[in-house]
């Protein structure tokens, strides 16, 4: 209700911001504004509407691939919501862990602790991360929500739209929810639609065929969530992949905090639990000595034997203490193999093309 109050009030301001924005990606497109290239392949994961659309998974899933084939990929962020004013903060050096959530944000943090080996550096220019990243060894750089950030140049330009929200009301910020007008897609290499399931399938076909039928020649793929397992934290940097589903979770409250809500309610009842309560924050939302309290009251109060979250709010969470167990639901993507062999053969043959010169 008050996303839909601020839109309306905002509406009339929609054409004013798509006009800088367009003026902001012209600048960018004759050079009056800089873009720096790096001499490692960039991969971009973004998206054109605010909130989720599972880019982190998708991370996670790239560099997990590039990995697995070789490489050696650094995630390169933002910190959305940390307190850092560094211009450059290694969360990782793919080593151990160096900085806490509260000071670089939760995804960088969690995309750190999921992803051993791969160094994880956040700034808010970030030219400066990746430049370190490259001077750190790192071979191919991860640009994790960069569709906007035209500074950084990229070789692959990922634009991700959820199969639930799709293009949201399809107005301009702060009229609606796209963050920039819809010819942006103009520079995207290609479109995934994400979270795809039974329910929302036909949705996706269309708004699919209605992409192809805009942006001629882009290919679109397809990708699902699958749910791996419950984790548990371990101390102060690691997640421990449960083999067994805990007994305490036929009585578990729900915790989240993130952009799309709906959507940890969706994967909670597809793992078959029917939480005693359920507990929705704001996305990014710090959770703080006031958060807890609260969170164990609500835990009394229901009688719950455990608190399950996502992985992303677990990070956040730290080793709090709420009486009760503590499960996240681990999600990894599931996306075609043409997928993933489109993005191998970009990374090679940038590759095959600087040996060559």
């Amino acid at each position: 209700m008050k996303k839909k109050l601020i839109f309306n009030l905002g509406r009339p301001f929609s054409p004013l911001y798509g006009t800088l924005m367009r003026f902001r990606e012209s600048c960018y497109q004759r050079r009056l504004f800089k873009t720096t290239y790096f001499p490692v392949p960039v991969i971009s994961v973004g998206n054109l509407t605010l909130g989720g659309t599972g880019k982190t998974p998708m991370v996670q899933n790239l560099a997990r691939l590039l990995v697995e084939n070789g490489f050696r990929p650094a995630v390169v962020s933002r910190g959305y919501g940390g307190a850092t004013k560094e211009p450059v903060n290694v969360v990782s050096d793919g080593e151990q862990i160096l900085l806490p959530a509260e000071f670089v944000g939760d995804e960088p943090r969690l995309l750190a602790e999921t992803l051993p080996g791969v160094p994880v550096l956040t700034g808010i220019i970030r030219k400066l991360p990746a430049r370190r990243a490259v001077e750190m060894g790192a071979n191919v750089l991860l640009l994790d929500d960069g569709f906007q950030h035209m500074a950084v140049g990229r070789d692959l330009n990922l634009v991700l739209f959820s199969a639930d929200f799709l293009a949201g009301n399809s107005r301009i910020f702060p009229g609606g929810d796209l963050r920039e007008p819809v010819s942006a897609l103009w520079r995207s290499s290609c479109f995934v639609m994400t979270g795809v399931n039974e329910a929302n399938t036909e949705r996706c076909t269309r708004f699919t065929d209605l992409l192809q039928e805009r942006f001629p020649g882009k290919d679109v793929y397809t990708s699902s969530n699958r749910v791996v397992g419950y984790v548990k934290r371990e101390g102060e940097d690691s997640f421990t992949l449960l083999t067994q589903d805990p007994p305490e979770l036929d009585s578990s409250l729900g915790l989240c905090g993130i952009a799309r809500p709906e959507s940890f309610k969706t994967t909670v009842e597809n793992c078959g639990l029917v939480p005693v309560d359920f507990l929705i924050l704001s996305d990014h939302h710090a959770y703080k000595k006031d958060d807890l309290h609260r969170i164990r009251e609500q835990v009394k109060k229901s009688g719950a034997g455990c608190v399950v979250t996502t992985e992303k709010d677990m990070v956040k969470l730290g080793n709090a203490d709420f009486g009760v167990p503590i499960y996240g639901i681990r999600l990894e993507v599931e996306v075609p193999e043409r997928f993933n062999d489109m993005v191998l053969e970009t990374v090679r043959a940038y590759r095959a093309k600087k040996s060559s010169h």
